[in-house]
């Protein structure tokens, strides 16, 4: 005889069933044969394993706040003469002037020399300390390195957006803008 689609779902369910109870009575049976010291056991290696966990966290804090801290040390190291530096720059301008006053004065070129040779020792030693200009007539305008002080009109689309002429030069210290060059920009 056969049986109905009905008749085989309903039994397969109950023998799904009946194994699904026999399997928690014997995880049951298990749980109750566990010894208690394993259990202790157990409860004790999880509780190592995160103190151990928290161990490596921490360190691994520590080990970026140092890092961290010795970047900052060196950043500051590298720009405390900033203060100094901005004072000497307009020294600097003032020799630039100087020189080119004097070359198209007719005095001695002892006078050209002299003043010619201050200036370079002024620059060697602000070199020294990290000082360098910034790089401003014909090169393209960044605002990251030039401020725009006028446009002036060019013929020659090649010098638009491109510094036509430089007004105050401009420096960095360490690669940090420490005075911005001001620039006259081509359009």
């Amino acid at each position: 005889m056969k049986k109905s689609k009905k008749q085989e779902n309903i039994e397969n369910k109950e023998v799904v069933n009946n194994e699904e109870q026999q399997e928690i009575k014997n995880e049951e049976v298990v749980e109750e044969s566990v010894d208690p010291k394993e259990q202790e056991i157990a409860s004790l290696k999880e509780k190592c394993d995160n103190l151990n966990d928290k161990y490596i966290r921490m360190a691994a804090e520590y080990d970026n706040y140092r890092r961290r801290t010795a970047k900052e040390r060196l950043d500051l190291i590298a720009t405390a003469s900033e203060d100094f530096v901005k004072g000497i720059l307009p020294v600097l301008d003032d020799c630039e002037r100087a020189i080119a006053t004097i070359k198209d004065s007719d005095d001695t070129d002892a006078a050209k020399e002299g003043t010619e040779l201050i200036y370079k020792k002024l620059l060697d030693f602000l070199k020294s300390k990290g000082v360098e200009k910034i790089a401003a007539k014909g090169v393209d305008f960044d605002t990251d390195y030039h401020e725009a002080v006028a446009q002036m009109p060019v013929q020659d689309k090649k010098q638009k957006n491109k510094v036509y002429d430089v007004v105050q030069e401009g420096y960095t210290l360490n690669g940090k803008v420490i005075r911005y060059a001001k620039v006259v920009v081509g359009c």
